[in-house]
């Protein structure tokens, strides 16, 4: 048993760490870097897990970024109603949002798969 802190798993996620030891970087760069913010590391830096265990695995994560930019439609739908606007408005607020946040999205439709739906990629602490 490692003597290190365990890191909690929600921390692991927001900051975009291996499921398995909860150190390495899934994302070589910054969400920021709006050139290569899809850029997924083959393995983990800290442990060596393969994120994509099969070919095609990550468009799986395709669906989980679909339900976020749906839930986000959904939200944008009902305020705009209730605050009577236009459906002009809606669109113009709705297209800029969704894709200023594509970044995260992609990222956390990755990451919420690599932590809730991939099998045997469970947190190891002789990984720490």
């Amino acid at each position: 048993m490692s003597s290190q802190k365990v890191p909690s798993k929600l921390v692991s996620i927001i900051a975009c760490k291996c499921p398995r030891c909860r150190q390495g970087k899934v994302f070589p760069y910054s969400s920021l870097n709006l050139i290569q913010f899809s850029k997924t590391n083959d393995n983990c830096p800290h442990c060596g897990l393969m994120f994509e265990h099969e070919t095609g695995f990550f468009w799986g994560a395709m669906y989980v970024s679909y339900a976020f930019s749906t839930l986000i439609m959904i939200v944008f739908g009902v305020m705009g109603i209730n605050l009577e606007w236009s459906f002009t408005k809606i669109v113009s607020i709705l297209v800029p949002t969704i894709l200023l946040l594509t970044p995260f999205l992609y990222r956390y439709s990755r990451i919420l798969l690599l932590y809730f739906i991939s099998p045997n990629r469970h947190f190891d602490e002789k990984y720490l």
